[in-house]
This record gives C-alpha cells, structure tokens and sequence, in this order.
C-alpha cells in the first residue's frame, strides 16, 4: 500500500485541507475492503485505477468513478478486486457551498458523482483527472479548476467560517456556546448558519471532529486512557461509544491495527 499526502497551493489553503494519493494490490482472490469513519469534512475522490463498489448490508453495490463524498456521521465499507488508485483532494466543510453553490446539507452523508453536480463540466473534469499522466498533472487541473469556482463566487465569507475552521483548528476542543457569543450570534441563527455550512449541528460536528483527532493518534505511545482526556473526553465510556458509533469498532480494536481496511496508517 501506498499513501501520501501533497500540500494545496496558497490560493486553495483556506478550503483545501490537502490533495491525497492512496494506491494499492487487490484480485478477486484476495479482495481488499477499506471503512472509511464518520468525518466532518469532504473530500473530492478521483479513482485513476480500478473503482470501490459499496458494501451495503453485505452486498456490492456499483460507486462512481470520481465524484463528491460528503460529511458524513457514520461509518461506511468500500470493496475492490483489482488493484487501485484513487486522487483525492481533502476540503474544509464550508468548502462544499462556495465551491458548488449549495447548501453543505444537500450533501451530508452521500455520495454523488460530478455529473449530477456540475452536468458537463464535471463530466469533463472527471475525464481530465482519470486520464491524466501523473500525480503532479491532477494536482494541476483540479488546482485550476477550484480556483475558478471560487473566483465565480462573489458572496462575502460569512462569520460562521471562522467557527467552523476553529472547531477544526482545536480538534473540537472548544465551547460551542462561547463561539456562538464571539461571532455576535443569537444562539438560534448560530445552528441555522452552521448547519447550511458545515452539514451538521455544531454539536454533533464537534463531536465528530473530537473523534477524527483520536483517530489520529494511532501509532502513538500513548494509552486509550489519555488519547481520551487529551482529546476532550473526561471519561471512558463517551470516548467508546463515540467511537463504536462513528468507527463502528471497539477503540481498543482500532488502536490494535486489527481494523479493518487500516493498512494505509502504516504506509
């Protein structure tokens, strides 16, 4: 398996997290199944080589081959029998509405290809992307190509992308309600705007974005107990049931590498 991960251009930083590479062997002997966690950002997938079916309640089911795979809040099972390689370009949540112009909520928890977005354009796009020659040429067009969606986009930033970002910046260690105050909010418009960006409540966001800060600590030395307080969680049992629900696995399982679909975190 191999898996990097390549730095956006200034111009995109402030929505482009970053753009990934994740390439690796499968066959119909020995087919590889890869869980993808509940995540409170999107991300632009690209497969270059070979296509993940869905694993729906056991059963393959046909995915795109490039497309928008949104916020999601739960965990999901992905198949391949040939060996693959996917592109993927990592957004900040409130990317999704000033890149496409619609609400982050038409697309939490799905999956939708580019075609139903964008029509022609992104049928174009996604045949430029699965044709191109190498990692440096889809860094390229895809750079160009967020770019000129957020040059068409003349709305001024609203104040919620500020909350949003520092929920992300902190790893979800910080009060939704001192944010809701510092950004001259009432509490209820505060929930109506973060929700049309970010596609969740700011609760349930920065519950899942405690979680992804726990998922990254896989390979450290530290133990379940203090990869739980250093996260924000102050006990033991909302630390794993968060995780059964947004992993679908016992944290001790996860943090053992006996998970499944995790042999990217040793590439």
């Amino acid at each position: 398996m191999k898996y990097f991960t390549i730095a956006p251009p200034p111009t995109l930083a402030p929505y482009v997290r970053c753009f990934w590479v994740y390439e690796g062997e499968a066959s119909k002997a020995e087919p590889y199944i890869y869980r993808g966690y509940a995540d409170g950002c999107s991300e632009l997938i690209f497969h270059y080589k070979g296509v993940y079916d869905l694993l729906v309640n056991g059963t393959a089911e046909k995915s795109f081959a490039a497309g928008i795979h949104a916020q999601t809040r739960t965990f999901s099972r992905s198949i391949i029998d040939e060996d693959f390689g996917i592109f993927g370009c990592y957004l900040y949540p409130y990317a999704l509405p000033k890149l496409f112009s619609l609400p982050s909520t038409d697309f939490t928890d799905q999956m939708v290809d580019f075609s139903s977005v964008l029509g022609i354009e992104g049928r174009e796009l996604e045949e430029r992307m699965l044709t191109a020659p190498d990692v440096t040429e889809r860094v390229a067009i895809l750079s160009t190509f967020l770019e000129s969606r957020l040059v068409q986009d003349h709305r001024e930033e609203p104040r919620v992308f500020s909350s949003i970002a520092h929920i992300v910046q902190t790893r979800g260690l910080t009060s939704v309600t001192d944010l809701s105050s510092r950004y001259f909010f009432s509490h209820r418009q505060f929930e109506r705007k973060f929700k049309e960006f970010a596609g969740f409540s700011p609760k349930l966001f920065t519950r899942i974005i405690r979680f992804q800060a726990a998922l990254k600590e896989y390979g450290s030395a530290k133990s379940l107990t203090d990869i739980a307080y250093d996260c924000g969680y102050y006990d033991q049992s909302h630390f794993i049931n968060d995780f059964k629900e947004f992993s679908g696995y016992n944290p001790k399982i996860y943090f053992s590498g006996k998970a499944e679909g995790s042999e990217y975190l040793e590439a």
